[in-house]
């Protein structure tokens, strides 16, 4: 039998985050009911709120692993990137936002492991943090949509907010990009 203790809580709500990922579309592809709408919209408020959580615990309780240092990353990413694509699937999500929002992620995981194999920690800033919060903000209000809220214009708030995530996204990204040319040269490049 497997035990569990308390240290390792953060990693068991990262992975519940990732578990929980193929539930939420799931969800989603009953894309005209609101119940789906509901429980899609539910099943992301829970996973973001273990994005929160898991960061939370490690940091005040001092339960840092290698693994979550990992897996937590990744299961963002996956989290983000596949609802983006359902709701872009379905279009109710801009296409545009989207891309920039999905080649940021990808860009920046880039970055951290280059910025990894010099021994460069890359610091989370206060404008990212930000940044994830209008995005996830923005995700939920898509899945929930007019259908599953009843309010007539949860679409247009939620890609005006999706929008403006994608320019915090480009803005942190490029932020990202600055604090790395400096470490190009020493890599050779």
């Amino acid at each position: 039998m497997i035990r569990y203790s308390i240290k390792d809580l953060p990693n068991l709500l990262t992975a519940s985050r990732i578990i929980v990922i193929p539930f939420i579309i799931f969800a989603m592809l009953f894309d005209n009911s609101m119940f789906w709408h509901r429980v899609a919209a539910i099943l992301f408020l829970y996973a973001s709120f273990t994005d929160f959580l898991d960061g939370y615990l490690a940091r005040s309780m001092s339960l840092q692993s290698n693994l979550g240092k990992f897996l937590d990353p990744v299961a963002d990413k996956l989290l983000v990137g596949a609802v983006i694509v359902v709701l872009v699937y379905y279009d109710r999500a801009g296409l545009f936002p989207s891309i920039a929002i999905i080649c940021r992620e990808i860009l920046v995981s880039g970055l951290r492991e280059f910025l990894a194999d010099l021994s460069v920690s890359v610091p989370v800033s206060k404008l990212s943090k930000i940044k994830t919060l209008v995005q996830m903000v923005a995700i939920f209000i898509l899945i929930l949509g007019k259908e599953g809220s009843g309010i007539q214009f949860a679409d247009t708030l939620g890609n005006i907010a999706l929008w403006i995530a994608a320019i915090l996204t480009l803005v942190t990204g490029y932020a990202y990009l600055k604090m790395s040319f400096k470490y190009f040269r020493r890599k050779g490049g």
